[in-house]
């Protein structure tokens, strides 16, 4: 026995010398994968990565540590997310549905964003993100106290006009650096905004979409693959050269069903075309669609672009609005150098952004007078009345008593008529919570949403309607489950 075993440590001991068995323990020569993003970029990570670097969570208090330490098994801690402690928790709502793993109500099929309540008794990192989140008072001092850091260290004079006076230039260094690979095909657009499912179908009435902003068409191509319409014309615009250069160059580009031109939507009626998309006349647009556009203009743009958008649609025509509310993660992670007026940012790559609050929207569209604010908390003080007047007339706003609906094309051309008043058909705010299992983050995100609509009834298309507005009898039902965008 002892001789038989011998022999087979020989064997092995000859196998392991064998050249054919050796290991190169060396760092490998292979080339390596190049960053995900450029180091313009990297300001993003948190918009389109899973691997951001992970900080360490704040350190439980000793008497947690002692309760914890008795509980089995230990869940791992949860890590700062960009900047956000990971101390700060959402604000959960009572139990109220089953957590059965055979019965878990908190997932419909197929699943419909807006039907995942964060409750007591959850985990938070059961799945990827958790609908209308309200975060603590804890987070909401974090948040201001983020603001007031930002205020104090601004961008400069000189940098402020760079960034302002050619916006299409970052934009156009976005595109050529990123190409298509940056964005992801906004696939959720339909189940948002219900719509554009019905302008696709068979037998939908001859249509014209505009999308301002298109980018590399990532919400244009989605719709048209899924529409059956054969008389559903698409105006994708942008004002970066390079982003209508990708659309162009697209596999699934057809001029005769998709048009993609430059234009800047706060271009003034002095310029080329009147100020009007190419190819497209006054009164000629059914829906206009702007997905995170309006937030890349400056304040003082708004004006202008507000009157193109209404020159362009039909009566009856609506827009369907899509940015980045006050309170988004995004806003919050901001540091110094990047503050340029309040809620008014520019990123990393020069590109800009604005982070809205609701009656804030409703009174550039809808001419709503509302009292400005500094910061989204309940106790927050109001500007005095003087300072309000002052910024008012700094954004090149009009007084909303004095607007009238019919009002002619010439008058809205006009930049010293009043600004043109839309209905606004539906606004809310949708606050989600993201989270990133693998890294156990969790992320507040804040968006604006909205639909549009402009006096009228020549368009026949029907207005947009949001899913928490669905008539039938399950309608309460299908509303509180299914709808995305709350605080109506």
């Amino acid at each position: 026995m002892a001789t038989n075993t011998d022999t087979m440590n020989g064997a092995k001991l000859e196998e392991a010398n064998d050249a054919r068995f050796q290991t190169d323990n060396s760092v490998s020569s292979k080339s390596q994968p190049k960053q995900q993003l450029s180091k313009a970029m990297e300001h993003m990570r948190f918009a389109v990565t899973v691997d951001p670097v992970p900080h360490t969570s704040t350190p439980l208090e000793p008497s947690e540590t002692t309760q914890n330490s008795s509980s089995s098994p230990k869940e791992p801690a949860e890590n700062d997310a960009y900047g956000v402690p990971a101390s700060f928790a959402p604000v959960r709502a009572p139990p109220s549905r089953s957590h059965d793993a055979t019965n878990n109500q908190k997932r419909s099929d197929p699943f419909s964003f807006g039907s995942r309540y964060l409750e007591e008794g959850d985990n938070i990192f059961e799945f990827n993100a958790w609908d209308h989140v309200t975060v603590d008072a804890t987070y909401q001092a974090f948040s201001e106290e983020q603001y007031e850091r930002q205020r104090q260290e601004p961008v400069s004079d000189f940098d402020r006009r760079c960034y302002n006076a050619q916006p299409e230039k970052w934009w156009n260094q976005f595109y050529k650096n990123n190409k298509t690979n940056f964005f992801k095909n906004r696939k959720w657009l339909a189940q948002e905004f219900p719509i554009l499912e019905e302008l696709g179908s068979e037998d939908a009435p001859k249509a014209v979409l505009l999308e301002v902003g298109a980018g590399a068409g990532n919400s244009a191509f989605p719709i048209l693959q899924r529409s059956r319409n054969k008389r559903l014309k698409i105006h994708a615009c942008d004002f970066s050269k390079k982003a209508v250069e990708l659309i162009r160059n697209h596999e699934l580009y057809n001029p005769d069903v998709i048009q993609a031109d430059v234009w800047d939507v706060a271009s003034s009626p002095d310029a080329e075309n009147g100020g009007l998309p190419p190819g497209l006349t006054e009164g000629s647009v059914d829906v206009v669609l702007m997905i995170f556009i309006f937030s890349a203009l400056s304040p003082k743009q708004w004006d202008q672009a507000v009157r193109n958008i209404w020159r362009v649609l039909k009566p009856g025509g609506q827009v369907l609005f899509r940015d980045y509310g006050r309170g988004d993660l995004a806003q919050v992670r901001f540091k110094k150098g990047r503050y340029m007026e309040e809620n008014f940012y520019v990123r990393g790559d020069g590109t800009r952004v604005y982070f809205f609050e609701q009656d804030e929207l409703e009174e550039i569209w809808g001419g709503k007078k509302r009292d400005t604010r500094i910061g989204n908390v309940a106790d927050t003080t109001i500007e005095p009345a003087d300072a309000l007047a002052e910024k008012i007339e700094s954004l090149d706003l009009h007084d909303p008593d004095l607007q009238t609906r019919p009002q002619s094309n010439d008058d809205i051309a006009n930049p010293e008529t009043p600004r043109p008043v839309f209905e606004v058909a539906h606004i809310g705010v949708d606050r989600r919570m993201l989270v990133n299992r693998q890294r156990r983050l969790k992320m507040y995100r804040c968006w604006m949403q909205a639909v549009f609509r402009k006096a009228g009834q020549e368009s026949e298309v029907p207005t947009s309607t949001l899913r928490q507005e669905k008539e039938g009898e399950n309608a309460e039902q299908d509303g509180e489950e299914a709808a995305c965008v709350v605080d109506k």
